[in-house]
């Protein structure tokens, strides 16, 4: 180690459980990031400044204006780049010493085990349920631990899960819940502090992982809610049934078997669709925005003269609506406002609209033409 890299980990050093010894085990570790986001903000900083000789960053998607909120890697300059590229070049910067390899593609059943492979561990900063079994699969068959972690609102959860003989993902839920009862952050919101949170309890399970060091979370559900400033420890026990590390495993490959909240998710046939680019002719045209977000989303504004009903009371209040009376009805997403939707045809009416991805998509669109 030269005495730039002394002075660089100096205060890891003078700590007896890390030492000259364990500055150079973090230094040839090798650790993958799946998802750059919240989590992966600081978690990938600390893991930089820390010395890991190696990362790698997965993820397919670009800076948003909304990403900023949490996502403390970006600045708003970075918008419209790939989160990758940025990350990498933010990183670099922190610590040039390090070695960065910046994957701008979707971890997917096909590619899973030959992401995973090359690195000693792998941190998990996904938000979808999809991602979060390719990611525990790869890793349980490919002998890779697993650093979880998982945020909404003012909560978040953070485990490891173990290449061997400690639970895995399935075990602590074998499937995901049905795409329309679990709100994503994007829909339900998340206090950007726990982004930070729970990603620096990530980075700190991974250094204690690479060291050899302290009481893993291995088998244990760390538990946090920032609102109510409480912690709850909850012990996770293999499952003898697993079909992925139970004694009768016997699930050998990576398969893309869990369905994720997709664009066309739960739509009957009939539903017609509207762009976001033909929202405001739509609307012209005569007919009504039924807007079905939940009250604390619709202090950002209600369009005039739509009908605000949130979803979770549409059931007792159909009687509000018009039989004669097309809707077009939205929600932040696009993907509640669908269940709306089912729900609409299923009470019997049939002018309904569907607007693919919410009035999101639709301010962000308002925001593009702003800016020509």
């Amino acid at each position: 180690m030269d005495s730039a890299s002394l002075r660089r980990y100096s205060r890891h050093l003078l700590m007896p459980e890390v030492g000259l010894q364990g500055q150079e085990r973090l230094q040839a570790a090798r650790v993958l990031c799946v998802g750059v986001g919240g989590l992966a903000s600081p978690l990938l900083l600390y893991l930089a400044a820390a010395g890991i000789g190696r990362l790698g960053l997965v993820d397919d998607d670009r800076v948003e204006l909304s990403n900023l909120q949490r996502q403390t890697l970006f600045t708003t300059s970075d918008i419209g780049r790939r989160k990758v590229e940025a990350a990498r070049e933010r990183l670099l910067a922190l610590n040039p010493t390090i070695s960065i390899d910046a994957y701008p593609v979707r971890l997917m059943a096909e590619n899973a085990r030959d992401l995973v492979r090359p690195y000693d561990c792998v941190v998990d900063g996904s938000d979808l349920f999809s991602t979060r079994y390719l990611v525990n699969d790869a890793c349980i068959l490919e002998h890779k631990p697993n650093v979880f972690a998982a945020i909404f609102r003012f909560q978040a959860q953070v485990t490891v899960f173990a290449a061997t003989g400690q639970p895995c993902y399935r075990c602590l839920y074998p499937s995901p819940p049905p795409a329309q009862t679990v709100p994503s952050c994007a829909e339900g919101g998340v206090l950007g502090a726990i982004a930070g949170l729970a990603g620096l309890w990530q980075a700190t399970e991974t250094c204690k992982l690479l060291l050899g060091i302290g009481d893993s979370l291995q088998g244990r559900l760390l538990c946090l809610d920032a609102l109510a400033a409480t912690h709850r420890d909850l012990t996770i026990l293999p499952d003898p049934d697993c079909v992925l590390c139970g004694a009768g495993a016997t699930r050998r490959q990576v398969l893309d078997d869990i369905p994720e909240r997709p664009e066309d998710g739960f739509v009957s046939a009939s539903e017609m669709q509207v762009r976001p680019a033909d929202f405001f002719a739509t609307l012209a045209s005569g007919v009504r925005l039924l807007d079905v977000r939940e009250p604390h989303e619709a202090v950002l504004g209600l369009y005039p003269d739509s009908l605000h009903i949130p979803l979770s009371q549409l059931d007792a209040r159909l009687s509000e609506l018009d039989l004669q009376t097309t809707y077009l009805v939205a929600c932040r997403l696009g993907q509640r406002s669908r269940l709306a939707c089912e729900r609409l045809h299923a009470a019997g009416l049939r002018r309904v609209l569907h607007l693919q991805g919410g009035l999101l998509a639709v301010a962000a669109l308002e925001e593009q033409l702003a800016l020509f």
